[in-house]
C-alpha cells in the first residue's frame, strides 16, 4: 500500500468492496462445513427464521471485512496491516458460507449491506488511524462480540438445521482465533463506553437485517 498512489488505493478498495457485496472474493481451499447429521426437513416457519439468522451472520461478515479494509488502509505498522489483511481473507470463507446457505432457504443477504460496509469501512479507518494497539484491540472486540452472538444463533436455531448450524460452530471457532491473535500481537482493551456503543450498534444492526 505504501508505494501506491491515492488512484491506486481507491480502485483496489472500490474493487474490494464490488467483491464483498457482489461476490468474485477470493476464499481459501477450506470446504463448507458439513453436519454429519442427516439433513432435516424444516417447516416453513423454521426456514424463514433460519434465513432471517444467517442473513445477521452474512451481513456481519460484511461489516468484518469493511473493517478489515478500513484499518487496512489506516494501519501504520506493515505487519498489523497485513494482519488486517490476512483476516480479511479468512472471513471470505464466511460470507460464502453464508451466502451459499442463503439460496439454499430461498433468501437473500441483506438489502442494506452498502450501507452497513460503508459505516463499518468508515469506523476501519479510524480505528486504525487512532493507533495500532487500539486497532486490533477494536478487532479484538468486534470478534468478541461475534462469538456471543454465534452462541445465541446456535440457541435460537431450530433444531433440525443442521447445515446452518455446522457453519455458525465453524465460524465461531475462527472468530475466536482472530480475537485471540489481535490481542497476542498487542491490541489494547478498549474502554468500556466504546465496547457498549459497539454492542449498541449492533443491536440496531440485528434487529433490521434479520427481516431485510
Amino acid at each position: 500500500m505504501r508505494h501506491l498512489n491515492l488512484a491506486d488505493k481507491v480502485i483496489m478498495l472500490a474493487d474490494n468492496a464490488l467483491k464483498t457485496l457482489a461476490g468474485g472474493y477470493q476464499t481459501t481451499p477450506r470446504e463448507k462445513p458439513v453436519s454429519q447429521s442427516d439433513a432435516g426437513e424444516l417447516t416453513t416457519e423454521d426456514a424463514k427464521h433460519s434465513a432471517g439468522l444467517m442473513r445477521i451472520n452474512h451481513c456481519g461478515e460484511v461489516c468484518a471485512q469493511a473493517l478489515y479494509q478500513g484499518q487496512a488502509l489506516t494501519a501504520r505498522l506493515p505487519e498489523v496491516r497485513e494482519k488486517m489483511e490476512q483476516a480479511a481473507a479468512e472471513e471470505n470463507d464466511h460470507l460464502e458460507w453464508c451466502a451459499g446457505r442463503l439460496k439454499q432457504l430461498d433468501s437473500h443477504t441483506s438489502w442494506f449491506n452498502p450501507v452497513w460496509y460503508a459505516g463499518s469501512f468508515a469506523i476501519g479507518a479510524i480505528a486504525g488511524a487512532v493507533g495500532d494497539k487500539w486497532s486490533l484491540g477494536f478487532v479484538a472486540e468486534t470478534e468478541h462480540q461475534v462469538v456471543r452472538h454465534l452462541d445465541d444463533h446456535l440457541q435460537k436455531l431450530p433444531s433440525n438445521d443442521h447445515e446452518s448450524r455446522a457453519i455458525l460452530i465453524q465460524m465461531r471457532e475462527d472468530e475466536l482465533e482472530h480475537a485471540t491473535a489481535a490481542l497476542a500481537a498487542g491490541g489494547a482493551e478498549l474502554p468500556g463506553p466504546v465496547k457498549k456503543m459497539m454492542g449498541l450498534m449492533s443491536k440496531v444492526m440485528t434487529s433490521t437485517v434479520y427481516y431485510v
